[in-house]
Order: C-alpha cells, then sequence, then structure tokens
C-alpha cells in the first residue's frame, strides 16, 4: 500500500471517519455512505446507522417529516443478479420487521408511524451509479411496543 493511501486513512481516523471495511465488504459500506448522502438530499434525517439486534439489522434508520423509515440499502455492480431491490427477500423483510420492533421500543417513541424504504444503488461498467429511493418499498406488521 502506498504511503499516501496509509496518510489518507489515518487523517481520516484522526477525523472520527469510521475505517472503511476491506474487500467486499467496502463495497456495501461504501453504498451505505451513497444511500445516506441520497436520503439527507431527499429530506431524510438520519437517526441511526446499522441498528443491530439478535433478531436483525437495519442499514439506516431516518425520519421523514413525522414518517418514522427503516432502510435497506442493496446495491449491485451489474444486473446479471437481478436488480438490487428484488434482493430484499421475504425473510429479510422478516428480520428487518423484527429490528423495527426493537428499535420502536428502545426508543419509546409514541406510537410512530413508520414506513419500510429500499434504497436501490446500481454501478455501471463506467463507475457511475444510480441511486434510487423506493419509499413504502415492503408492507408487514407495524413496529409494536415489546
Amino acid at each position: 500500500m502506498m504511503p499516501l493511501t496509509w496518510a489518507r486513512r489515518i487523517a481520516a481516523r484522526l477525523r472520527g471517519a469510521p475505517a472503511r471495511p476491506r474487500g467486499s465488504r467496502g463495497a456495501g459500506y461504501d453504498w451505505e455512505r451513497e444511500a445516506e448522502r441520497a436520503l439527507r438530499a431527499a429530506g431524510y434525517e438520519i437517526l441511526t446507522r446499522n441498528f443491530s439486534t439478535r433478531s436483525g439489522e437495519i442499514d439506516l434508520v431516518a425520519r421523514e417529516g413525522p414518517v418514522l423509515c427503516f432502510v435497506e440499502v442493496k446495491g449491485r455492480t451489474g444486473t446479471g443478479f437481478g436488480l438490487p431491490a428484488e434482493a430484499v427477500t421475504l425473510e429479510k423483510r422478516r428480520r428487518i420487521f423484527r429490528a423495527a420492533q426493537s428499535y420502536v421500543a428502545q426508543t419509546r417513541e409514541p406510537a410512530p408511524v413508520c414506513r419500510f424504504d429500499v434504497v436501490s444503488i446500481l454501478e455501471s461498467d463506467d463507475g457511475g451509479r444510480t441511486v434510487e429511493i423506493l419509499r413504502d418499498a415492503f408492507r408487514g406488521p407495524l413496529p409494536r411496543r415489546m
């Protein structure tokens, strides 16, 4: 690795930026940061990143006006395996619902209006990215108090 790259990494860490994972996890990290920028530009307020429980994980928890949004970020480098949003399977949705229930229980918000969004990121061969915010992408049982 080049000394300049090391210097940039050290400077980023000193600024408080989290370390970017290497390999394929790094792509997911980049996609989540890209999704966060797109959501902020669309008027969302980001509340939490990577909220995890034993039952599941939520990539981003945000607020758009009075609505609490649980956001799943999916990215692809091509369409050979389908579009990114198609990768949010029924089992993944169930895990997101359970994690959302835990989030609502932990934050003790009074009966929030909730929505489940997906941010779809598709990278082209020339390095460009298409970012699409799918509001109310899927439905399920609303989060409840535990």
